[in-house]
């Protein structure tokens, strides 16, 4: 049975925000707390005190050596004493030419030997000849961030996990779900679902702005969306059920499309309302929302 999960909805200044979000899954209304990359404080530190599971979704590739991410992808696990889910994505070609001096020449291939690496040096193989000291840790997945069938079919051939975010669920299921399961390994799929609880003098559609961000103005993300027959407009992912909104227990059963669409792993996003009321409204959102899909399930 697919059981949903929580992602910190913002890039937090401190631990107690994690240790707040991360209480859900102490307490079993999620299965695991997700966290993106944050230039704020560190992704992987803020983490590792909260003793829960945990994913990132995503890190980004050019900030960090593949040799780095595997030692912090095992270190997260070791500290938190459960087991992670350490996602990445190829970030932006603007951001990965800031960083590096130019874009990549194919973001798939560059995922490709990125996520082939971290795998290989986490299960002890080496990388020109350099080899990872011996760590004892629970079970650390590799996670790639999937939007498009290219992507898709890079992570069905070297992912343990394959994270998806602002995808439709009739998308998952005749685009990307087939992909993935006709890989060779075949990875969890895990997607991350913008909601929020309908309240009075609430727009759905402005929240469903403040939520995707920059996002609808990524040419990636507008070609995915394009492709699923969605425009990328605040208004579109709210009538396309990318952004759900209604009562808590309506909001379960649209949720209940992407499990049917194949989605291993919900993951309950209320950055909408984070924005707009504060992170103690969107972490009781969250909660209603999980417990009701939780009932509904």
């Amino acid at each position: 049975m697919t059981r949903a999960s929580i992602i910190l909805p913002i890039q937090p200044g401190s631990a107690a925000a994690a240790r707040r979000y991360a209480g859900l899954v102490k307490r079993g209304v999620a299965r695991r707390l997700w966290l993106g990359q944050s230039l704020r404080a560190d992704t992987g530190q803020l983490l590792a005190g909260c003793g829960v599971p945990v994913g990132t979704s995503v890190t980004l590739m050019p900030l960090k050596h593949p040799l780095q991410a595997a030692v912090d992808a095992r270190s997260l696990a070791a500290l938190t004493g459960h087991p992670v889910v350490a996602g990445f994505g190829a970030s932006s070609p603007e951001f990965v030419a800031a960083l590096t001096g130019r874009p990549y020449d194919s973001p798939v291939r560059e995922a490709r030997a990125y996520l082939t690496t971290v795998r290989e040096l986490i299960d002890g193989g080496e990388l020109r000849g350099f080899r990872l000291p011996p760590l004892e840790h629970p079970a650390v997945e590799v996670g790639a961030g999937v939007l498009r069938p290219a992507m898709a079919r890079a992570a069905a051939d070297c992912a343990d996990v394959a994270i998806t975010w602002l995808t439709p669920p009739a998308y998952l299921r005749e685009v990307i779900v087939p992909i993935l399961r006709a890989g060779a390994r075949r990875p969890r799929l895990v997607t991350v679902v913008h909601a929020a609880l309908d309240r009075p003098g609430r727009d759905p559609a402005r929240l469903a702005g403040l939520a995707a961000g920059h996002h609808l103005n990524a040419p990636h993300y507008a070609d995915m969306l394009a492709r699923a027959g969605v425009a990328a407009a605040p208004d579109a992912l709210v009538a396309s059920g990318v952004f759900l909104s209604g009562t808590a227990g309506g909001i379960a059963a649209r949720l209940g499309e992407y499990v049917e669409a194949g989605v291993d792993e919900l993951v309950v996003n209320t950055a909408g309302v984070c924005l707009a009321d504060g992170p103690t409204a969107a972490l009781a959102e969250a909660e209603e929302i999980l417990e009701a899909l939780r009932d509904h399930t």
